[in-house]
């Protein structure tokens, strides 16, 4: 297992040499011998490493839709109406669910308290406030 991962490393560090996947054959045999990958496995890695380095250099839709303007929108959504779910947040801002939750709970800090969206930190007067209103 240690053996493929160096060769594999290897591999990765011919790609981003700009070595062809038939240059790199020779100097992996050369250098771990018997225990070498086989010709195959060596194109196999070559091309994953080689369409990896590819995509790391393309422009186009950002990863993540968590952008400062939609938690910004999230944000004013809550503070109309806390009673609100993820699903109908998303619907409403046409957001997926998992951006919305990922905003609600790590960017927001919130948390689902009996059905209305709570920050995960209360002061001693809300939380007062919540046992008052529980009873």
């Amino acid at each position: 297992m240690q053996r493929s991962l160096e060769q594999r490393m290897a591999i990765n560090f011919c790609v981003k040499l700009e070595k062809s996947a038939a240059e790199t054959i020779p100097m992996l045999k050369k250098t771990f011998g018997v225990d070498c990958l086989s010709d195959r496995q060596i194109f196999r890695w070559h091309k994953a490493f080689a369409d990896d380095v590819n995509d790391e250099n393309r422009a186009g839709r950002p990863s993540t839709s968590s952008s400062d303007d939609n938690v910004k929108r999230v944000r004013d959504l809550l503070n109309t109406y806390r009673r609100l779910s993820v699903r109908l947040i998303s619907e409403t801002l046409d957001i997926t669910k998992t951006i919305v939750h990922e905003i609600v709970s790590e960017s927001l800090g919130m948390r689902k308290v009996c059905a209305k969206l709570e920050p995960k930190v209360l002061t001693d007067d809300q939380k007062a406030r919540r046992v008052e209103t529980c009873q």
